[in-house]
């Protein structure tokens, strides 16, 4: 054994050194170099830290930087996360992203355009004027819409949501509330009223029937049966017309 290596190496070590620290790691541990002032002391740890990326090779794994404006990457040249003031495009960091693509400050991405989106106009409202349909010929109708896609930052803007328009009519009175219930109210009664006066003469007329069968049927019984009259011709004797 090299006198610079130390026995019983502590924090996932294989080997160390008292002066250099880590020299090889363990099985499935990454080696990194990290820089204590003047001075780089290797560490093993099972993932890589913030700014570097890993890389496994046969003898030994180990960690290396990412470039200046990573804050996380994949592989040297594809990003996973920018530092600040810099947004993430196609794994690349940007201070500026490029034409068609806007600037997300949330994720800190170049994200693309969205304009926004309303739905078809609805049908023209009934002609009114002062929330009323009635007493006027001039009024105004209204039509309204729908934002199904809120624009992005530079997105274009939505249109408007409602349009009113002028409008004609053919002028017509309007019917007071309580006379119109009034009236409705007395449609009711003289519709039930000729209704119970066909129950009530159809009633009568059925007892009247009734009655009258009734009576029928009562002097049939009292009255007794007419005997036959003889027939006189039967009574009469032969005349003698020998004589």
């Amino acid at each position: 054994v090299h006198p610079n290596v130390s026995q019983g190496c502590q924090g996932g070590c294989a080997t160390c050194s008292d002066y250099n620290g880590c020299l090889s790691c363990k099985p499935r541990l990454f080696f990194v170099l990290e820089r204590i002032g003047m001075k780089q002391i290797g560490v093993c740890l099972s993932s890589c830290p913030s700014g570097y990326y890993g890389t496994r090779y046969p003898d030994i794994n180990k960690c290396a930087k990412c470039k200046a404006d990573c804050d996380t990457c994949f592989t040297r040249n594809f990003c996973t996360k920018c530092k600040s003031g810099f947004y993430l495009y196609s794994g690349k960091c940007l201070e500026k992203c490029p034409d068609g693509l806007e600037t997300n400050n949330h994720t800190m991405e170049c994200t693309s355009i969205v304009h926004c989106e309303a739905s078809e106009w609805s049908p023209w409202s009934p002609c009114t004027k002062k929330g009323k349909t009635c007493g006027f010929k001039r009024g105004n109708e209204v039509r309204v819409r729908e934002i199904v896609q809120h624009p992005s930052a530079r997105g274009n803007p939505c249109p408007a949501t409602s349009e009113s328009r002028k409008c004609i009519v053919q002028r017509k009175r309007c019917q007071k509330e309580g006379k119109g219930k009034k009236n409705r109210e007395e449609k009711r009664k003289k519709s039930n009223k000729d209704e119970s006066k066909e129950t009530r003469q159809e009633s009568k007329g059925r007892a009247a029937r009734r009655q009258n069968r009734e009576q029928r049927e009562n002097n049939n019984k009292t009255q007794p049966k007419k005997r036959k009259a003889p027939n006189k011709e039967q009574n009469l004797a032969p005349i003698d017309t020998a004589h």
